[in-house]
């Protein structure tokens, strides 16, 4: 049995900024795209009907890049859902495409300037609400990509800005240049590389949106503690792994993914689980083990 209906609000709310209230449980627009990210989707149509559905949802928070397509994430975003009435519009920028599947830093001030111009431009607004360096350039000092940045929100491009794929040391350094709202980080129930920059967002009050929330790993496997659980709360053992990231912290904002409105449904319907405590720390003993395991494995 599946959990198949919930919404957004059951998730909580939290304040981006400070300001900008959002629902938790948000949505990542990268796979309404073509395959490995790149052209128009094989189902446009289903892929606005995805988009359109979120609302219905009570999804406020959307989470795009001009790199996905590149440029069609929000050009389909601004079709379907413009003028954006009970939505934020999250975007990013910072890498570069050639192709599917390729990603390619580029920090240039100049080139991040553009590209926040043009993203405002697409989406239709006069002012992103969020704009994430998508990737600090390592061949471009960092002081020179965050002040591009600061110049942003100066003339008023950019209301609020974030970060994708940092360290602590690199947040403490962004933010002696400008604000840090938010922080997007790969993280879920068995990946915890970023668990000391989860800690740090949530005495920080900086909203921390983990990519990839769903991942499970091993523990998905018939058996485990995870599909023990999933089966006794009628639910999907990804349905329980996004649950366990929205109860691991309250600056948590998950953003799944699709491009499907069954899939969609699926994922928003786990703001409705609860996990009872003991329930959360038997999630968390076993995903932090297979975590170690990963990483033992590595070495």
């Amino acid at each position: 049995m599946t959990q198949n209906s919930g919404n957004a609000a059951q998730s909580g709310i939290f304040n981006i900024g400070g300001d900008l209230t959002v629902n938790r449980l948000g949505f990542g627009a990268m796979r309404v795209t073509g395959e490995g990210v790149w052209g128009d989707p094989a189902d446009r149509q289903e892929a606005l009907a995805t988009l359109r559905r979120l609302p219905d949802l009570g999804v406020r928070l959307i989470d795009t890049a001009d790199s996905y397509g590149p440029a069609v994430s929000e050009e389909l975003i601004r079709e379907a859902l413009h003028p954006f009435d009970s939505v934020v519009i999250a975007t990013k920028a910072g890498l570069t495409r050639t192709g599917p599947n390729v990603w390619i830093p580029c920090g240039r001030p100049e080139y991040l300037k553009q590209q926040a111009h043009l993203s405002r431009r697409r989406l239709g607004v006069e002012r992103i609400d969020l704009w994430q360096l998508h990737r600090i350039d390592p061949q471009v000092p960092r002081d020179e990509q965050f002040g591009a940045v600061r110049e942003l929100m100066d003339e008023g491009v950019i209301r609020h800005a974030g970060l994708s794929e940092v360290s602590v040391e690199e947040i403490e350094a962004a933010r002696r240049v400008f604000p840090v709202a938010t922080v997007q980080n790969l993280y879920n129930l068995t990946n915890r590389k970023s668990e000391d920059v989860l800690e740090y967002c949530g005495r920080e009050g900086i909203g921390f949106l983990p990519w990839y929330p769903l991942a499970a790993g091993r523990l998905a496997r018939e058996g485990s503690v995870l599909t023990e659980v999933a089966a006794r709360l009628g639910a999907t053992p990804s349905q329980v792994a996004l649950a366990w990231v929205l109860k691991r912290s309250p600056v948590m904002l998950p953003i799944p993914g699709t491009g499907k409105v069954k899939h969609l449904e699926e994922n928003v319907a786990a703001a409705a689980l609860t996990l009872t405590d003991e329930d959360f720390a038997r999630l968390d003993e076993v995903g932090r083990e297979e975590w170690r395991q990963s990483q033992a494995a590595r070495d």
